[in-house]
């Protein structure tokens, strides 16, 4: 027999032990005083703020921004103009022909003017003495404004209307109802018995005792009136004109036609109290 030892057998080893070692239970030891936490991760939210504040205004951006603008005033100012159209949509025939026969009469009057003054332009230009010529228009100027005036004596054709108000129920009120009728009319000049009606002036006074202007009139009453004979009689003898109105007071109109009528009687020419010439 042998005299060496045998060795103890040592103790077999787990095939399922851990490789790392569990830590030791008991107190976790304290972190070192003085040591600074590490910062934590932002938010989606603080992400998306920090992207939209401050702006960062781009080049391309301030482009788009000016053509949206431009295209966004464009389209109201459309809409604007077709509302303002959009009144003569639901206006009846008659009307919408009125108005056009009314744009039609001030064009036709705008191109006459335009064409007066082309011709008084055209006559400067081509006079060989254009300051004679400046003043022969400007003392034709004064004659048609003191026609209008009342300050210079007139002629041309015209009518006169003879008024007889044997039963004196003739009131003031319509012989201004014929002036206004004659103006309408286009008269350009008229007098009653010897007094010039301009624009200022007035009728005043009760039946068999009217004045005009101040200066009182008797009947009959006669009115000469320079115009366009064929505009002027229609307008008296129209259906519950002036002619109707004075027959159903007993009074006869009578309407005569010429083609020669002087309206010599004048007014004063008065310089305004307040109103001057804005050229001054």
């Amino acid at each position: 027999m042998s005299n060496e030892e045998t060795p103890e057998p040592t103790p077999a080893q787990s095939p399922h032990r851990d490789s790392a070692a569990k830590p030791a239970p008991g107190p976790q030891p304290e972190p070192t005083p003085g040591a600074e936490p590490q910062a934590s991760a932002p938010t989606g939210r603080q992400r998306l703020l920090a992207g939209l504040w401050p702006p960062r205004v781009t080049r391309a951006q301030l482009i788009v921004a000016v053509l949206l603008f431009g295209l966004g005033l464009g389209l109201a100012i459309q809409v604007r103009s077709t509302s303002d159209t959009g009144a003569l949509r639901g206006a009846r025939q008659e009307d919408l022909v009125r108005i056009l026969d009314e744009l039609d009469d001030r064009t036709q009057r705008l191109e006459d003017e335009k064409a007066r003054l082309e011709a008084q332009r055209t006559e400067l230009e081509n006079s060989s003495d254009q300051a004679e010529e400046a003043r022969r228009q400007t003392l034709e100027k004064e004659r048609q404004l003191g026609i209008l005036a009342g300050t210079v004596a007139a002629q041309g054709p015209g009518i006169t209307l003879t008024i007889d108000d044997g039963a004196g129920a003739v009131e003031s009120d319509m012989l201004l109802d014929a002036i206004q009728e004659l103006r309408a009319a286009g008269a350009e000049a008229i007098q009653v018995n010897g007094v010039r009606v301009v624009a200022d002036s007035y009728f005043s006074g009760d039946a068999g005792d009217i004045e005009v202007d101040g200066r009182k009139i008797k009947a009959p009453y006669r009115f000469k009136v320079i115009g366009k004979p064929q505009d002027l009689e229609p307008a008296l003898n129209i259906p519950g004109g002036v002619v109707q109105t004075l027959e159903k007071e007993q009074a006869t109109a009578t309407v005569t036609r010429s083609k020669k009528i002087v309206v010599d009687a004048l007014r004063p020419a008065e310089r305004p109290d307040y109103a001057r010439s804005s050229s001054q």
